[in-house]
């Protein structure tokens, strides 16, 4: 039988190509921008920020601010940010058993997004809150989309397709939408703001926002990457996992708070980007197998590796001017989505 089958694993040389093409992308990010760098230097000078470590790098004190301040932090949260929001896509999708399901098409980016601006929007009340809100609440939003997603679209079993559960997320998004263009109406001091984040930014990218949102990553992708075995067996559907074992209630709501967790950790500090979650995880599958013990730590690392080409590239297409790299993903997303939707179009 089909549930008897071990799927393949992750094999040593898909991680050591998945590492290596990340690693070329963190370099080429840190590398270009209106400010060239080489990369002798750079290596040097960021070897010399390490304990009991003295070298001269040979940059100027303004190419160093610009590598330190700047490049890396930047490239660092590209990364933290694409590797969480494809690990997210892969979670759903394994949970949900629905190839479409991503945080921004599940209405979890949205619910995030209003969370997010409720918190913009009352900065001066929010400044005084003895730990930072705004992840607090963009994960209590992004909570409350997700659990609206799938209880709509679980509403009607009957003739229900894998694009029932994306069209109940257009709607739950919609909705939340709604309510957050009336938060920022009423705030108009924070509208720029506020619009800027929807359409997704790294441009004010540094180390506290990097320190804000690890340790809510770290938790949401050890807890979702210990559990890939997991959604392999709720691949199979519930009454196979549930014959060999499977708490498939609890794991489903462990994985998903974890998604939900990081999704909103991370968008609330890049704002609104659409569509990572499903073209990695898609083009993982295609290129190494539809085994999650695979397709979830290399989604991490892809991820990665795509957000911050896509930022490389926002960032220096029209220099000195920036396209927002929620258009970047979008642009790309939007056509891979119809392709994936069209072939994933039939009754389940």
């Amino acid at each position: 039988m089909a549930a008897d089958v071990e799927p393949i694993g992750l094999k040593p040389a898909w991680l050591v190509v998945a590492v290596a093409v990340m690693l070329s992308a963190l370099i080429v990010g840190v590398l270009i921008g209106p400010v060239s760098l080489d990369l002798g230097p750079a290596l040097k000078d960021l070897a010399g920020r390490l304990p009991f470590v003295e070298v001269s790098s040979g940059l100027t004190e303004q190419q160093s601010a610009i590598l330190w301040e700047l490049r890396v932090p930047r490239v660092a949260l590209a990364g933290l940010v694409g590797g969480m929001l494809a690990l997210a896509g892969a979670a759903y999708q394994g949970v949900f058993r629905n190839p479409l399901a991503d945080p921004y098409l599940l209405g979890v980016a949205a619910g995030a997004g209003l969370g997010a601006t409720v918190v913009i929007a009352l900065q001066p009340v929010a400044h005084t809150w003895p730990v930072d809100p705004l992840p607090l609440a963009a994960f209590a939003g992004a909570l409350l989309g997700v659990s609206m997603t799938y209880v709509l679209g679980r509403a009607n079993t009957r003739g229900r397709t894998t694009a029932t559960l994306i069209l109940a997320g257009v709607a739950t998004a919609s909705f939340l939408t709604s309510i957050q263009a009336y938060v920022q109406q009423r705030e108009d001091d924070t509208a720029r703001q506020v619009y800027g984040w929807i359409l997704g930014r790294l441009t004010t990218a540094s180390w506290s926002e990097v320190a804000l949102v690890l340790p809510y990553l770290l938790v949401a992708a050890v807890v979702i990457v210990l559990h890939r075995r997991m959604l392999d067996m709720l691949s199979v559907g519930d009454e196979e996992a549930a014959s060999l074992g499977v708490n498939t209630n609890r794991v489903r709501l462990l994985i998903v708070v974890a998604a939900s967790l990081g999704t909103a950790a991370a968008v609330s500090v890049s704002g609104l980007i659409g569509f990572v979650g499903v073209i990695v995880p898609h083009t993982v599958r295609m290129l190494f197998g539809s085994s999650y013990r695979s397709v979830v730590p290399l989604s991490i690392v892809f991820g990665a590796a795509f957000l911050i080409v896509a930022d490389l590239v926002g960032r220096t297409v029209i220099a000195p001017a920036e396209i927002p790299i929620g258009v970047i993903t979008a642009f790309l997303g939007a056509p891979f989505f119809m392709v994936v939707l069209r072939r994933s179009a039939v009754p389940a």
